[in-house]
């Protein structure tokens, strides 16, 4: 499924598309509906990058057993582990 946001909603938001996909991407991660590991995949950053991403915005940082299996499963399709 793809999510288009129309040009009037970006311009109306006064982001950039990429200043609003951070925002959406923060948020989703903030009410815990996505993981720390796919967040980052989302954004196309590290997951360190993204840590202090959200530490400067004073997010507090969720992580259970079942994130950081997923976030096992991420690295091991990166090759990272």
């Amino acid at each position: 499924m793809s999510l288009v946001i129309s040009d009037e909603i970006v311009k109306a938001s006064g982001l950039s598309q990429e200043e609003l996909l951070i925002e959406v991407v923060l948020l989703l991660f903030q009410q815990e509906k996505i993981a720390l590991g796919k967040a980052a995949e989302l954004l196309d950053m590290s997951q360190i990058r993204l840590q202090q991403l959200i530490a400067e915005r004073g997010i507090c940082l969720h992580y259970d057993v079942s994130e950081l299996q997923e976030d096992i499963q991420y690295l091991k399709t990166k090759g990272w582990l």
